[in-house]
């Protein structure tokens, strides 16, 4: 498994980090709830690898209308960064629990 990707401080963007289709979850400021810069951050290809789909995939989601998949950060115009809390946040949003067998 790929090591997360640390970035420092000085490429952190300021103010609310928007989901993926642009809104602040849960009503509140992403940063608050939780340390989204000491986390740990997968780059495309590290969050790709980890969910077994091409990076391109990745691209597709982020720029379909509205986005989908888990939520970015652009930090330059070609460098996207998925944060750890955020992408197992959205994992946890997808799982389906079959019930049990009666």
């Amino acid at each position: 498994m790929p090591a997360p990707l640390h970035i420092p401080a000085s490429t952190r963007p300021s103010g609310p980090l928007p989901d993926s289709a642009g809104n602040t979850t849960h009503g509140a400021d992403p940063a608050t709830e939780f340390d989204l810069l000491h986390s740990g951050w997968y780059s495309t290809e590290e969050l790709a690898t980890l969910l077994t789909v091409d990076p391109s995939t990745l691209r597709r989601w982020r720029s379909a209308t509205p986005p989908q998949g888990p939520p970015f950060v652009q930090i330059a115009p070609r460098l996207y960064l998925y944060s750890i809390p955020d992408t197992q946040v959205w994992l946890a949003q997808r799982r389906t629990v079959p019930p049990k067998a009666a």
